[in-house]
């Protein structure tokens, strides 16, 4: 990519123009995988003399299974907490910043947008009304970019966030460099123009560059399917065609069904009668109500078989499996078609999908571990932060039965009960309130009240239930 010759290499401008150059070529795989995910898919190819006539049809022939394949992904993974790595249980500050952000909401979200284009980001800055709490932001994979020293996929050089101002209309962006945020405008470029033409951005109160006290890049890439080269990948990237062959064997089947709506008839030996002016008229009209009738035993009538639509939706559905087969999404999922299926059956169709989503937690586990270590950090956090990890949700669906039989299984064993109730799928908060209840109860049995073991102390009479009830 061939940048300025004028500016210095790493300079300020010279992040800029390169990561802006870069990102726009992002967007447009982005914005490729979104209209896919969303239905707005490309619409089939046919005889382009036949195309404006069937815009309508062309228009209904799209059925979206890739969103499905995303959605199946992305809500299985769910972030339950952080835990440093000798505690058994989650860390109580990292999920209190990462809530104050509501980012146990906005996490599936950007989840989600990872999946779906490949990454996202998530931004940390410091809170100027709160240094305790710092602030966390979901980032979209059209409006940021974050750039690695040579070398390496994990050192972040520089950041760019992009935006367009809602107010004025110009076109925003900040530059994250670990010795500061550069701020820029510009007017927004018209279609066809290569580049904006930027200059910096004052903010009242605030010197350009303004500082960055976190001394590093703050700004965090979120991978889905990240390769040896720094790309990162849809989850629909290589179904797109199947996606597209659906599509045109629905148009076929639609146009298919438009012409055999009304079966057509045919009619030999028949002389069809003419008006004063020469012009045929109609003899026959069809309808409930009507009889033909026709004199003339040397007329035959017949009519044109059907179109078998049998073979569109075998194509279809064999398409279907290929995609489900593919990108490990239960086929019932895409098909919803289930019947005399018994649990176990059930949980083997979904064994592919659960492997696969505990597949891409490990590297989107990374980048937000990456973003827990900044703002505890930021918030003044002395601990050492490298054992962070974060804890998902069990991708599995079990019966409730099933799941009780396994935790008291691995009671047995010596599993602690932290381990179980997040097994079991409680919160975090849930959690430290079963841990305080166990704590008040073991004080209580140590203070000689040995009922503590079974549960809250109940009245045993009449009179001293009517004492605490007044």
């Amino acid at each position: 990519m061939a940048l300025s010759q004028k500016l210095e290499p790493e300079s300020p401008d010279w992040w800029l123009e390169r990561l802006w150059t870069q990102l726009q070529e992002r967007c447009k795989y982005a914005d490729t995988m979104r209209q896919y995910y969303s239905g707005d898919h490309p619409l089939p190819m046919i005889q382009e003399k036949a195309r404006s006539a069937f815009q309508r049809l062309l228009k209904q022939s799209r059925s979206n299974y890739t969103g499905l394949v995303v959605d199946a992904t992305a809500e299985r993974i769910q972030v339950d907490g952080f835990r440093f790595g000798d505690e058994d249980v989650g860390d109580q500050e990292a999920w209190r910043i990462w809530q104050a952000s509501s980012m146990d909401a906005d996490s599936d979200l950007l989840i989600t947008e990872a999946v779906k284009v490949g990454r996202a980001f998530a931004l940390v800055a410091p809170n100027p009304n709160d240094a305790s709490t710092p602030i966390i932001t979901a980032e979209d994979a059209t409006q940021a970019i974050v750039a690695y020293q040579p070398g390496s996929r994990r050192q972040r050089a520089a950041g760019l966030k992009t935006w367009v101002d809602d107010w004025t209309g110009q076109l925003m962006a900040t530059l994250y460099l670990p010795d500061g945020l550069y701020k820029f405008q510009a007017p927004k470029p018209v279609q066809g123009v290569a580049k904006p033409s930027w200059e910096r951005r004052a903010v009242a109160g605030e010197p350009w560059p303004a500082p960055n006290s976190m001394g590093v890049v703050p700004l965090v890439e979120i991978q889905n399917r990240p390769d040896l080269l720094g790309e990162a990948h849809s989850e629909i990237e290589d179904v797109l065609d199947v996606q597209d062959r659906i599509n045109k064997t629905l148009i076929d089947r639609m146009m298919a069904q438009e012409f055999s709506a009304f079966r057509q008839r045919w009619m030999t030996g028949y002389e069809v009668p003419v008006d004063d002016n020469g012009q045929p008229i109609e003899p026959f009209k069809a309808a409930v109500d009507r009889l033909w009738v026709i004199e003339d035993e040397g007329v035959k009538v017949g009519e044109f078989s059907a179109t078998d639509l049998g073979p569109y939706l075998a194509s279809i559905e064999a398409d279907v499996q290929h995609m489900a087969a593919r990108t490990r999404t239960p086929a019932q999922y895409l098909l919803g078609k289930l019947s005399n299926v018994n649990g176990e059956t059930l949980k083997a169709t979904e064994s592919g999908l659960v492997a696969k989503v505990r597949q891409r937690c490990r590297p989107l586990g990374e980048g937000l571990e990456e973003v827990v270590r900044l703002y505890l950090k930021a918030a003044g956090d002395t601990r050492d932060l490298a054992s962070i990890e974060v804890i998902w949700h069990n991708p599995e669906f079990r019966t409730e039965g099933e799941l009780v039989d396994a935790l008291l299984k691995m009671s047995t064993l010596g599993v602690p009960h932290e381990a179980l109730w997040e097994r079991w799928g409680a919160s975090q908060t849930e959690i430290a309130q079963w841990q305080q209840l166990r704590t008040d109860a073991a004080a209580r049995v140590m203070g000689g009240d040995p009922a503590a073991l079974f549960g809250p102390k109940l009245p045993t009479d009449t009179a001293e239930a009517d004492g605490n009830a007044d």
